[in-house]
């Protein structure tokens, strides 16, 4: 007779990926505070109770007010640092044995802060987890969309210098009149020099589903961060599932900005076989690290943990690592499966 599996337990300890992580998104107040502090920026907020009491969003919009604002405390490279250290810490904690984390250097940029400091500190702190937790991890530069496509373009030259730092692009924001598109010549010149691509295609946009087709057909991107809107046409799915395309989903967060999870569109292409996975986000704004946005799904949608476990393959399956050090990742999923007396997905 097997012994019932601890959900929780074991989608804590089941080793993943997490491929849809805004560093700026994991900013806990106990950490805005002491960086405030640290840079003599006095806050409106005076405890965490009330920080945390202006995490309440509607949607896209009124997430991102919130957002961007609390940025002003980033001032230096050691906090960048410490701002990554933080939460590559909670993601060992999480399960995570490699990450490829997004960060919005126009967001600092755009206020005098320099390109090198951003860069130079999420990078040792990159380097620091490989030496002291074993994750792998890696940055991805995203663009915002809600400046200019000339600005996202001067970025990535300023990036260029750092090429061996960044593993891909990547493009977030308000998507309200920002269509993909707008970002092509951009998309065109990072792919030459060598950069992976993605973007999001946020959940139940105006003009979602043309979207998604235009990052497909027209943008050539690797992997689609959100865009669980595909499952309102068979076609497109079909497509992405023959190009092997990711996503890269977000349980809680959906909750945040929409009615409910996307639970059955998530489980819907997960059946169909697409390489959907699950991701956190923004946790600190959404309160939920990636192992527990695992939870949250599989409690929602009856998951068993087979099915989790094949969520964590496609962590793997869609990242950016080589074949080589996905294939052996992909291995240790399936001997902690065995280990646990989990089967495996057929």
């Amino acid at each position: 007779m097997t012994t019932p599996v601890d959900l929780t337990s074991f989608a804590h300890s089941l080793p993943k990926a997490e491929l849809h992580l805004h560093l700026e998104g994991t900013l806990e107040p106990e950490l805005k505070f002491a960086l405030a502090a640290r840079n003599g920026i006095e806050l409106d907020e005076k405890t965490v109770d009330e920080v945390r009491a202006t995490y309440d969003f509607t949607d896209l919009t009124s997430f991102l007010a919130v957002y961007y604002p609390a940025m002003r405390v980033l001032q230096t490279a050691e906090d960048f640092h410490d701002l990554a250290w933080a939460y590559l810490l909670k993601a060992k904690e999480q399960g995570v044995v490699h990450t490829e984390m997004f960060f919005d250097p126009q967001a600092h940029t755009s206020r005098g802060v320099p390109f090198d400091d951003v860069v130079t500190g999420y990078r040792r702190a990159a380097v620091r987890a490989q030496a002291e937790l074993g994750i792998s991890a890696e940055l991805i530069l995203c663009f915002l969309r809600d400046f200019s496509a000339e600005y996202a373009m001067a970025t990535l030259m300023e990036a260029l210098p750092y090429k061996a730092w960044i593993i891909g692009v990547g493009l977030d924001s308000d998507e309200r009149d920002n269509p993909p598109t707008k970002f092509a010549a951009v998309y065109a010149r990072a792919k030459a020099e060598g950069f992976f691509l993605t973007m999001h295609c946020d959940i139940d946009q105006v003009g979602s589903l043309e979207n998604i087709r235009a990052v497909i057909e027209e943008i050539g991107v690797d992997r689609i961060d959100h865009g669980t809107n595909i499952v309102e046409d068979p076609a497109l799915v079909a497509l992405a599932k023959e190009k092997g395309l990711g996503f890269t989903t977000c349980p809680v967060s959906n909750s945040f900005v929409t009615e409910q999870m996307k639970a059955d569109e998530i489980v819907g292409l997960l059946r169909e076989g697409v390489r959907v996975m699950i991701n956190s986000d923004d946790p600190a704004y959404f309160g939920a690290y990636v192992a527990d946005n695992y939870v949250a799904l599989a409690e929602h949608a009856g998951l068993t943990p087979t099915d989790l476990v094949q969520l964590a393959m496609n962590s793997f399956e869609a990242s950016w690592l080589t074949p080589a050090r996905r294939a052996a990742y992909v291995v240790a999923v399936r001997d902690y499966a065995a280990e646990k007396g989990v089967p495996l997905p057929a």
